[in-house]
């Protein structure tokens, strides 16, 4: 059976999901080792197997759109990590315990990613800041407000400023791939019942 152009088209386009998803993850390994600085397209594409720099290149037009990739591909596995674990909760306060120990439970088994994005965002790679309301961040942060607030609607959380409550369960879960770096004994267990306990401490309704 001959094959057809559509047919060639798709063969191309499986080839260059599979091509571009190869570089992705060698950069977030490269990253991860070396640091953001020493993340040169050779480094990459020594890493992946490439015969030359070229075919990363040919797949992105410069560093900053691979990084930009790269931030976008684990920022949405993180939602989709943390949305799984969320979604069977039935209150408010369930929800907010889900999202603060899954949070935590992604990082415990995806240090490399996670060491790579701490790295492109401590380097300032990203040519928008981790709070735009187009980053990860301030995605995340806005549906905490939009739990927080049903949860006050429902009379499980106490009355509070939404935005700084958010923002501080959302400042400190980006703070635990910093502890764990420092921290080569920390117990993620215990480190994510702690956090939920603290934070739900601080929003439940005492009447």
């Amino acid at each position: 059976m001959p094959v057809t152009a559509a047919g060639k088209d798709r063969d191309r386009s499986v080839t260059a999901t599979a091509r571009r998803a190869q570089i992705v993850a060698a950069t977030i390994e490269t990253i991860a080792e070396l640091g953001y600085g020493q993340a040169s397209f050779g480094r990459i594409a020594e890493r992946a197997g490439l015969s030359s720099t070229r075919l990363i290149s040919y797949h992105f037009a410069g560093k900053q759109e691979l990084i930009a990739q790269v931030v976008d591909e684990v920022v949405a596995e993180i939602g989709a990590f943390v949305g799984a674990r969320m979604a069977d909760q039935t209150s408010a306060a369930g929800a907010l315990r889900a999202y603060i120990e899954s949070n935590v439970e992604y990082v415990a088994g995806h240090r490399t990613e996670m060491k790579a994005l701490l790295g492109i965002f401590l380097s300032g790679a990203l040519p928008t800041s981790p709070t735009s309301e187009e980053s990860g961040p301030a995605v995340a942060v806005s549906h905490l407000e939009e739990l927080l607030r049903a949860g006050q609607r429902g009379g499980e959380f106490r009355d509070f400023d939404v935005n700084v409550v958010a923002m501080s369960i959302q400042r400190t879960i980006e703070g635990v791939p910093l502890l764990c770096e420092s921290r080569s004994d920390l117990d993620f267990t215990a480190c994510a019942r702690e956090l939920a306990t603290v934070f739900e401490l601080a929003t439940r309704n005492p009447a």
